[in-house]
């Protein structure tokens, strides 16, 4: 018996003997699962390498980030080294040292 006949049968005996919790409960969760089941098949994660391709997705994903992030901190890094250096220049300048490589 599918999910779907169980949630069939549940709906039928509900709807000819009066629901209690007991029938209710059982009617919501077979109709979470159908549902569930419907979403995997849909997103194509419903086969037995789902989980491989999801660990996968998410190894990919945790890369990105750690690339993107260490490329932010190259970049703050060049970007604080050369406000370093124009700043020493400008130091340089006030002090006369150009006129001292004349």
């Amino acid at each position: 018996m599918t999910r779907e006949d169980m949630l069939a049968r549940l709906i039928a005996q509900a709807a000819s003997e009066g629901s209690d919790l007991v029938t209710l409960r059982a009617i919501v969760e077979e109709a979470g699962e159908v549902g569930a089941t419907r979403t995997l098949d849909r997103l194509g994660l419903s086969d037995a390498g789902a989980q491989d391709d999801i660990d996968e997705l998410r190894e990919l994903l945790k890369a990105w980030r750690d690339a993107k992030a260490s490329a932010w901190k190259a970049a703050v890094e060049w970007l604080t080294r050369g406000l370093l250096a124009l700043l020493l220049i400008g130091i340089a300048v006030r002090l006369g040292v150009p006129g001292l490589l004349k």
